[in-house]
């Protein structure tokens, strides 16, 4: 019989993908997988671009597109990579974002503590090569950076891969962002290999340029948007107050696999030592936070109903930026306020008065660099090698520091 598993997805910014083989076809199928359409890319930001609506199953398809591009390009000069290796490599790209928990990063460390998606990715991954009988062994190396060919790996993750070069090109496209489009086709094409790294050549820098300065406006206009920030600390405080309440003792309405981890507090040991717990984190996606979050409207807890209404009717924090910390005279200030007027005690005026601190770096040059390679030989870290002053200012970590508060005080 014929295998009819060469589909092909009608990307929005790629247009026609075409699924490379059998086990990629099977994986996207698989319940795993198909969870990450439950699960949107950007959290809440849709309540700033109302845009903003795409899943972490788009992203993934996208990623893998451009890492099926990205090798080709390599393989055309003259860099040895096995047909096992690129299968593999595709797979890393396409799976690395599976342990996201719902709404993506807003959410990363408030239902689970001291696990990070990659974490859980890695974990999935595992359950999936013994589904698939030890075929996403490869991959798994590459993902984990244990591959002797550092280039796949870094393809997968590093300061200029598949997964930043779609992200940036998909939230631009759906935000209607329009600073944040890069020319991912351009910087592909650029790509070589030297001394086992991944590195551009010298034609492609002012697209890398460009690529760097798109990430740092993306930053600042879309995931470090004021009004972003203010919606996702919202949803954060709704599920630690839930938590709280539950841990109390207090029988709050939620999914099984909700109410399993409001009721503890798991760590990354727990996952290790309690296989059982992974398979209930997959059963949780947006669809089990948004549905609480209605119920939880009409709680007795004031705190808890009143935070979930204010993001059900997008009443969201008011928020102030600035470039210094807030004095504990100024926070101590609105705290009173607040207190006085919702009748809260302090611990539960915490919840609505808050001060913390965003970072953002757009490049970083102590981890794996992003090297020009010249025609001379020559390995250029691209903030060197750029001749625009700005690059060399996209290196410097900007701390921003926010306030956040209740409307009409």
């Amino acid at each position: 019989m014929v295998s009819n598993k060469r589909k092909i997805i009608n990307d929005p910014i790629y247009g026609f993908v075409t699924l490379p083989d059998d086990l990629v076809h099977d994986l996207i199928n698989h319940p795993i997988f198909q969870r990450l359409r439950r699960i949107k890319q950007l959290g809440l930001t849709n309540l700033v671009y109302p845009g903003a609506l795409h899943t972490r199953f788009h992203h993934a398809i996208g990623a893998m597109y451009l890492m099926t591009e990205a090798l080709q390009v390599l393989k055309s000069k003259d860099i040895k990579i096995t047909e096992e290796e690129s299968r593999a490599a595709i797979i890393a790209i396409l799976l690395h974002d599976v342990g996201h928990g719902p709404f993506s990063h807003a959410l990363e460390h408030t239902i689970v503590k001291g696990i990070h998606h990659e974490d859980i990715s890695a974990m999935l991954m595992d359950e999936l090569n013994k589904a698939f009988k030890g075929k996403l062994s490869l991959a798994i190396k590459i993902f984990k950076n244990e591959h002797p060919k550092k280039f796949l790996h870094q393809l997968v993750s590093s300061q200029l891969d598949m997964d930043r070069l779609d992200y940036l090109n998909r939230d631009s496209f759906f935000t209607g962002v329009s600073e944040g489009v890069v020319s991912s086709d351009r910087i592909i094409k650029m790509l070589n290999v030297k001394e086992g790294n991944l590195v551009v050549e010298a034609k492609g820098i002012y697209s890398v340029e460009s690529f760097l300065i798109a990430r740092r406006l993306m930053y600042w206009q879309v995931y470090l948007h004021k009004t972003v920030l203010s919606a996702e600390k919202l949803l954060v405080n709704v599920l630690k107050r839930a938590k709280e309440l539950s841990l109390a003792g207090e029988d709050l309405f939620a999914t099984p696999a909700l109410s399993l981890f409001l009721k503890n507090n798991f760590s990354k040991k727990d996952f290790i030592s309690k296989p059982e717990l992974l398979q209930q984190f997959v059963l949780l996606d947006d669809y089990d936070i948004m549905a609480s979050v209605k119920v939880w409207m009409n709680h007795k807890d004031i705190v808890l109903s009143t935070l979930c209404k204010n993001i059900i009717d997008r009443n969201l924090y008011k928020i102030e930026l600035q470039n210094k910390n807030f004095t504990p005279t100024y926070k101590n200030q609105i705290q009173e306020k607040v207190m006085k007027k919702y009748k809260l005690t302090k611990k539960e005026s915490e919840y609505f008065v808050f001060a913390e601190s965003v970072n953002n770096s757009a490049y970083n040059s102590s981890k794996v660099q992003i090297n020009i390679l010249h025609k001379n030989g020559q390995l250029i870290d691209v903030a060197k090698a750029s001749d625009q002053l700005n690059i060399k200012m996209l290196s410097k970590k900007v701390t921003k520091y926010f306030i956040c508060y209740p409307k009409g005080l």
